[in-house]
């Protein structure tokens, strides 16, 4: 068996691109449905975020799955030519990809490190494999590891600590562009996880004018009470840009909620004298995947506007700072995959010593028929002589075990595994009829 994850990130695909890839909750459980389907014998989890869009796989080495068979289904899944994102695809096996998980659940492969969101994500994205009946033995234990991996590190750890978030890494740029955030009117556009962690990193620096937008106006209007802050209804959305200084999206859609187009004729009205209550200046943080806002916006005069991917700059000054955190975690991670690989590696070793003890009986009754024949058919020490054999063959099978015990400790399982396997393909040759067994033959019958 092999383990594989097949994925783009932040780190290796723009936005541009993870955004055509991005995957709701209904596209996760039906692509993993289709791969199940299309896979019987292999298991699934896929994980998409604002940052990234991975598969991950499980499934024999030999005549299995395929890292390009992966690549094709997300290319024919959502509509896109494979050749616009082969080249942002990564690809790692066994330890690699154990190793990657580990680092992506505990956040330290975040945009944002120490962002407790990631985790919530992961397990989200396992819930709806198990759904889907995609996942199996392997995926699932690596997945609980992986849990148990971020749990640990974030327990034992500062890592994150502070306001640690895609959402606070927003609103720390909109601090920095914004000359006196706190006499701002912003408006954040949508009211899950993403909205509410905005709305909370700006009442704790300070903004005193925000209102909430929402499709669902009541959603909106809870959260809003909660966090002490206005709420505003979906239909009026384009008339609270008018008059706000920031806008920050969120918001989980598929099209852009604003294009070039749109957001002009906001403008206009921001420039009419009527409506002239504040700079004609609009800072819009665009933190969604896919985006809300047409790119093209950024081209019209007033209008400055920022994509998740330009958070990059301020997300480095957090990573910096948690350099000491971060290689702390990394001990944790690299203790955790091995001990995983230990189990994945040994997980074959039980099989293979069954598979071997059978070749070894296998052998014994192939060479006592071919002693008991002719004449010494009905010999009156057969069965005395089978009980020898039998003995026989299990002291020596206890030696080979004891030493497949001291390769599993020195060397590791996967080394271990391999030597039963070899074992057992030469234990199979010699039962096949290879070998000795002609001369045996001819001895048995003179």
């Amino acid at each position: 068996m092999k383990i594989t994850v097949l994925g783009l990130s932040h780190r290796s695909a723009p936005i541009e691109i993870r955004e055509k890839l991005a995957f709701d909750a209904a596209g996760t459980l039906s692509s993993l449905r289709q791969l199940k389907s299309r896979f019987s014998e292999a298991e699934f989890v896929l994980l998409s975020t604002c940052n990234r869009v991975e598969l991950y796989c499980a499934d024999k080495r030999a005549g299995g799955v395929r890292s390009e068979d992966l690549a094709e289904f997300l290319a024919q899944f959502q509509d896109v030519s494979l050749e616009d994102f082969r080249d942002s695809l990564y690809v790692h096996e066994d330890e690699e990809a154990v190793v990657h998980l580990l680092m992506v659940a505990s956040s330290l492969d975040s945009m944002v490190v120490g962002e407790g969101q990631i985790i919530r994500q992961v397990k989200e994205s396992y819930r709806l494999a198990c759904m889907a009946k995609s996942t199996g033995k392997i995926l699932n234990r690596l997945f609980h590891c992986a849990f148990a991996t971020s749990k640990k590190i974030h327990s034992t750890t500062s890592i994150s600590s502070g306001r640690v978030s895609v959402a606070g890494v927003a609103v720390e740029l909109a601090k920095q562009l914004f000359a006196d955030i706190s006499s701002a009117k912003v408006v954040v556009i949508g009211a899950g996880e993403m909205g509410r962690l905005v709305l909370r990193h700006l009442l704790y620096v300070g903004c005193r004018d925000i209102t909430v937008v929402n499709r669902s106006y009541e959603r909106a209007r809870r959260q809003a009470e909660s966090l002490g802050v206005a709420a505003g209804k979906w239909e009026d959305l384009d008339e609270q840009l008018v008059s706000a200084n920031i806008a920050i999206a969120s918001a989980a859609v598929q099209d852009y909620l604003f294009t070039k187009i749109s957001v002009e004729k906001i403008m206009g009205g921001r420039r009419k004298g009527a409506r002239r209550k504040a700079s004609c200046g609009l800072l819009i943080i665009d933190i969604a995947v896919p985006r809300n806002f047409e790119p093209a916006v950024n081209e019209i005069e007033d209008v400055y506007l920022y994509s998740i991917d330009d958070l990059s700059v301020v997300a480095e000054q957090n990573r910096k700072a948690r350099e000491q955190d971060i290689a702390r975690g990394m001990v944790v991670i690299s203790e955790n995959a091995a001990g995983f690989m230990d189990w994945f590696g040994a997980r074959d070793i039980g099989p293979l010593i069954g598979q071997m003890k059978e070749k070894f009986s296998q052998i014994s009754r192939s060479e006592l028929e071919r002693f008991f024949i002719g004449a010494r058919q009905e010999a009156w020490c057969r069965e005395a002589m089978e009980k020898m054999v039998n003995r026989l063959v299990n002291k020596l099978l206890h030696c080979v075990i004891k030493n497949v015990d001291v390769v599993a400790k020195e060397q590791g399982p996967a080394e271990a595994a391999k030597l039963v396997d070899s074992i057992v393909r030469e234990a199979e040759e010699i039962s096949s009829g290879h070998g000795n067994n002609n001369n045996n033959n001819k001895v048995a019958q003179s």
